[in-house]
């Protein structure tokens, strides 16, 4: 459970700094974390028997099966399911609902922070409008904040694959650390 659990925090890091950066999940990273997990799950078949396998594969379906309507509906990006699948296989089916519902709540929140910034930016006063506007544009010129853009290459969005990232960290954590008696 401990290499899994590592496994799936040191994925989730790469994740989150790559979704806030450039709202993209590489998928040379999934792929090298499902082939480590499946050298480690080898491991685990020959030392706790073939049952002990079952937890993993469930996730990896499971995860995958899950959020593919909402790729299918236009709602998420291929990276966030794949990053949920590999999730579910790194830490077993358990942990899927805890990581979704984490997320997700973290993803509404930002939906609604941004929405209500929208919706209150408009009825500024003008004085203020004029104060946000210069700010927006000077945040414009800054060096790091046109490479971020340029790196993203017009994705917008929510960064829900760091919201999986993030709450799979706490997951693995509290199960590792925080659940025992």
């Amino acid at each position: 459970m401990l290499l899994f659990a590592m496994l799936a925090t040191t994925l989730s890091m790469r994740v989150i700094a790559s979704d806030l950066y450039a709202r993209r999940v590489p998928n040379r990273w999934l792929l090298g974390a499902l082939l480590l997990g499946t050298l480690l799950l080898a491991w685990q078949a020959v030392q706790q028997g073939i049952a002990s396998t079952v937890p993993h594969g469930a996730g990896l379906l499971l995860g995958l099966c899950s959020l593919l309507p909402f790729y299918a509906m236009r709602w998420m990006g291929a990276g966030d399911v794949k990053f949920f699948a590999v999730l579910g296989f790194l830490l077993g089916w358990q942990a899927l609902l805890p990581v979704w519902i984490g997320a997700s709540l973290m993803a509404g929140a930002h939906a609604v922070a941004v929405y209500s910034w929208r919706s209150l930016r408009l009825h500024l006063p003008p004085r203020l409008m004029l104060l946000q506007h210069d700010a927006a544009q000077h945040r414009a010129l800054a060096p790091v904040l046109h490479q971020v853009q340029q790196a993203r290459g017009g994705r917008e969005g929510i960064p829900y694959a760091a919201y999986l990232g993030l709450t799979s960290i706490c997951w693995a954590g509290w199960t590792l650390w925080g659940a025992a008696p």
